[in-house]
């Protein structure tokens, strides 16, 4: 994909680097050229982002054409509010206070140019605060009364760089537009990054399924890296992103969708989904709305939950809003129980959701995406338990139920109809619909974003052909942007 570097000094920028171009702001404004053309980087290293200065019209102008651009506009915005970012930063406190624990002086200041600083020890923080930040080229202050803190983070312009950093910011420039392969083959057209957590005991997908998505992805014709939570800052290289970690909304996974998506890559989770999906207020609203078929459901608020046991019998079910893989979610036998588990969740939302006890023998699985059905499996409860999944067994082997994959022609109609309808209200992602089966009526639990896919389980009736669906319907997603 052809860069370009948007200064107003071009003639002072030896750059040999290949598709690499550097122009003036009023060249990339005005030029018809840039206009048209798709597929472009955009640096923008003009000398103020100021609002409805030529800076801020570069990075507004790549935007509404297309093109994938540092800074966008949202972070020229964020850069206006250091005390949003100060929040932001206590994720890495700690290296904040490590890297400074040999600090004489209580405040310090330094220039960031893409990740790196003049400094070797910097370099590790400079790199997180470019990750946050997600601008070229920063200047960041510190200081310290009990611990050490961000007191601000603002744009620099080149006039503001010493001579000195000059050979520090070529350097980092360079590593930065070089850190893909040069060289694709004729085949990869696109590149994908599939988002991990290695250090997940109990992720969406196994190391064999991953293997097997990486596989996929070459032969539809991807060049595909993984990456993690810490890689936020190279969305720009990408086309698209795959999410293969648990998603929540206040988590770093729903920041990479949002990223991704106001990059212009194909995103898969979607923010919107993950928005919907993760919250099951919301779920609840949505099918109630719509008329699909749900066991009996009642939103607690505190003023309300005495009324609770009125229009619920026991024993019933208590969620958390935001609950995944069967956490925060409670079966309440008495009074007392409610009471208990009801305090709990209420110092972590406003809003929980209590939902008739159904007790069956399996849950029904439908995989969906782009609006098609994928997998249909049974998930059979955990051993002596009325949940597929048992946190609190002594032993991981008898933690889960064990999985019956069925054929998609072989499900029941009604079943498979409730899942598209369901997912239709939702988007054309990748779902999970959880059902229960009572006297032939199908009702649906919840919609799951990021559904589980593990190799020998959800892929067990398509094989290979699953993951090649997958990856089908997102390089169809990349071409659909294009």
């Amino acid at each position: 994909m052809p860069k370009l570097i948007i200064v107003e000094k071009p003639k002072s920028w030896n750059l040999r680097l290949e598709d690499v171009e550097v122009i003036t702001p009023d060249r990339y404004i005005t030029d018809e050229m840039y206009q048209s053309v798709k597929n472009l980087k955009i640096l923008n290293l003009c000398k103020s982002y100021q609002y409805q200065s030529e800076g801020y019209y570069v990075s507004l102008l790549a935007e509404a054409r297309g093109h994938k651009v540092l800074p966008e506009v949202s972070t020229i915005q964020d850069l206006r509010f250091p005390s949003i970012l100060r929040d932001d930063s206590q994720d890495f406190d700690a290296l904040i206070q490590n890297t400074f624990k040999q600090e004489p002086y209580d405040r310090v200041e330094f220039n960031i140019y893409f990740g790196s600083a003049q400094s070797e020890n910097l370099n590790k923080l400079a790199l997180q605060l470019f990750q946050l930040v997600q601008a070229p080229l920063v200047r960041a202050s510190f200081s310290k009364k009990n611990k050490w803190v961000l007191q601000s983070i603002r744009p620099i312009s080149l006039s503001e760089m010493p001579e000195s950093d000059q050979p520090i910011l070529e350097s980092a420039l360079e590593k930065y537009l070089l850190r893909k392969r040069d060289y694709r083959p004729d085949k990869k057209k696109y590149d994908l990054a599939i988002l991990v957590n290695p250090e997940d005991s109990y992720p969406p997908s196994d190391d064999r399924a991953l293997k097997r998505f990486y596989k996929a992805s070459l032969e539809a014709g991807f060049n595909t890296e993984f990456i993690t939570k810490n890689d936020i800052d190279k969305l720009i290289q990408y086309d698209a992103l795959f999410i293969r970690e648990t998603t929540n909304v206040n988590h770093h996974t729903f920041r990479f969708a949002k990223k991704a998506e106001s990059l212009g890559l194909a995103v898969i989770d979607d923010p919107a989904s993950i928005l919907k999906c993760t919250n099951k207020v919301y779920l609840h609203e949505l099918l109630n709305a719509n008329k699909i078929l749900t066991p009996k459901s009642y939103v607690i608020t505190m003023e309300n939950c005495n009324l609770v046991t009125d229009k619920m019998t026991f024993p019933f079910i208590l969620k958390q809003p935001d609950g995944a893989f069967s956490r925060g979610v409670v079966k309440i036998n008495n009074l007392a129980e409610f009471k208990v588990e009801r305090k709990g969740m209420f110092e972590k939302s406003d809003l929980i959701i209590a939902q008739e006890f159904l007790p069956t023998p399996f849950d029904w699985r439908v995989g969906v995406i782009d609006g098609q059905v994928l997998f249909v499996c049974k998930y059979f409860m955990a051993s002596k338990h009325w949940q597929i999944v048992n946190w609190s067994a002594k032993k991981e082997t008898s933690r889960d139920g064990q999985v019956e994959s069925i054929a998609v022609d072989q499900a029941p109609a009604g079943l498979l109809r409730a899942a598209l309808k369901a997912t239709s209200l939702i988007g054309k992602g990748l779902y999970g619909v959880d059902m229960k089966e009572v006297e032939g009526k199908f009702y649906i639990i919840e919609v799951n974003d990021n559904p589980n896919i593990d190799a020998g389980t959800e892929d067990k009736i398509l094989k290979d052909k699953l993951y090649d669906i997958i990856m089908e319907v997102i390089l169809n997603k990349v071409k659909s942007a294009k």
